[in-house]
């Protein structure tokens, strides 16, 4: 697959190009991690309570999961720029419908909707960004795209679920709304036109969920990042009903959290181009240790606040981790690779909030889901330790098949 630009861009092109980029990330990580600041305001203005309102996020997750294989696979023969123009449109269209929900049913719908173009989103702008750069720093133009998911949680989260107390949560949805409307203006100003790969098919681009190792991969996103959401999607009562901070804290935990995520991206990106898989698997133990610490760190601001940036640290360098990982085993099917990173993730987005509720609904508490964050990020070390079991077992094989080649021995023909 050919991804280099006609022509080399100016630094200044690049730049304000990748910027636009990243800022479709920006809205789509702010609608994404605002309801979970917002959880409270939510359940009360749609009349249901918290843990049934964690649905609403699931929804959101399962629109994630769906569209990017689909998107991705079908969208692959399409002119990138326009791709990335139309997903924006519908996500303005989704989250316009978020804000108009009349009750919870239509809630549910518009989020599903709202979360159909975010995967495909992420794996073509990454594709985008690979492509108008050199080779050796495609990984650095990846991670620069996922900055703006990150730089979402440090300032577009935080600001709107400020919007959101203060004007009504449907508030923070027009914000959104407004975020990526600004988006397709730059986009169509300083991305670069692309063509699409004209050579691939649907059959050859979802060829790549049969690889083992992919498929190893995302139960490593689904599973293992789960836990990170399991705590994060409760995050709000957690430290109002269990530390006793004030609902007006919540915005400075969510900025916590972004700052975190903002130099684990940062140094995520770095730690992949060292050591990829050893650094998958320091970055899941890590987050899974943290995780495991939350009964213990809720019980002041100042330990919350610290594990809260902590785990936001090191959830973000497992996310561009695994997606350099996708990417690296998906062969061809390379904008796939990139969009399952975001439907893993959702995937562990639906499952965190799902299994963080029903721990809290069975009475166990706020600081429950830490425990079970901890343990599903157990259950990606051991998906983590199948595909290293299975590299190594290719690796063995390859090296049989050419010690083998190299003492065939050669047949002379006498004439």
């Amino acid at each position: 697959m050919t991804t280099a630009p006609p022509q080399p861009l100016s630094t200044g092109r690049l730049v304000a190009a990748v910027v636009a980029l990243a800022l479709g990330g920006f809205a789509i990580g702010t609608t994404e991690f605002v309801t979970m600041g917002l959880l409270p305001d939510i359940a009360e203005g749609v009349g249901i309570d918290i843990p049934t309102a964690g649905h609403v996020i699931s929804l959101y997750a399962l629109g994630v999961v769906i569209g990017a294989p689909v998107i991705a696979a079908l969208g692959t023969r399409l002119p990138r720029r326009g791709l990335l123009l139309a997903l924006m449109v519908a996500f303005i269209v989704g989250n316009a419908f978020t804000a108009l929900a009349p009750g919870y049913g239509s809630l549910l719908v518009a989020r599903l909707l709202a979360g159909l173009p975010h995967g495909a989103y992420f794996g073509v702008a990454s594709l985008v960004a690979a492509s108008l750069v050199p080779p050796h720093l495609r990984g650095r133009a990846v991670s620069s795209v996922m900055l703006g998911l990150a730089f979402a949680n440090l300032g577009g989260v935080p600001a709107a679920t400020w919007l959101g107390q203060e004007f009504g949560w449907r508030s923070a949805y027009w914000a959104v709304v407004v975020i990526a409307g600004l988006t397709i203006a730059a986009v169509t100003a300083v991305v670069p036109g692309a063509p699409g790969n004209r050579e691939a098919t649907v059959r050859s681009e979802l060829g790549a969920l049969r690889r083992p190792q992919v498929l190893l991969t995302l139960v490593v996103g689904v599973v293992g990042f789960g836990g990170m959401f399991a705590v994060y999607s409760y995050v709000a009562p957690l430290v109002t009903d269990v530390t006793g901070m004030s609902r007006g804290s919540i915005p400075w935990v969510l900025f916590a959290f972004g700052a975190g995520g903002v130099v684990g991206t940062a140094l995520g990106g770095r730690l992949a181009d060292l050591a990829l898989f050893r650094s998958l698997v320091g970055t899941m133990v890590t987050t899974g240790v943290l995780l495991a610490l939350v009964p213990l760190a809720a019980r002041t601001p100042v330990t919350i606040v610290a594990l809260v940036f902590s785990v936001g640290a090191a959830a973000s360098a497992l996310v561009v981790c695994l997606q350099m990982r996708l990417m690296e085993v998906a062969g061809e099917a390379q904008m796939l690779g990139a969009a399952l990173n975001h439907s893993a993730l959702n995937a562990a987005n639906a499952l965190g909030a799902w299994l963080g509720g029903l721990v809290i609904a069975a009475g166990l508490g706020y600081t429950a889901p830490g425990m079970v964050g901890a343990g599903l990020a157990a259950l990606g070390l051991v998906a983590l330790t199948a595909s290293a079991m299975l590299r190594r077992r290719d690796l063995r094989a390859a090296a049989a098949r050419r010690a083998g080649a190299e003492a065939e021995p050669v047949q002379v023909s006498v004439a």
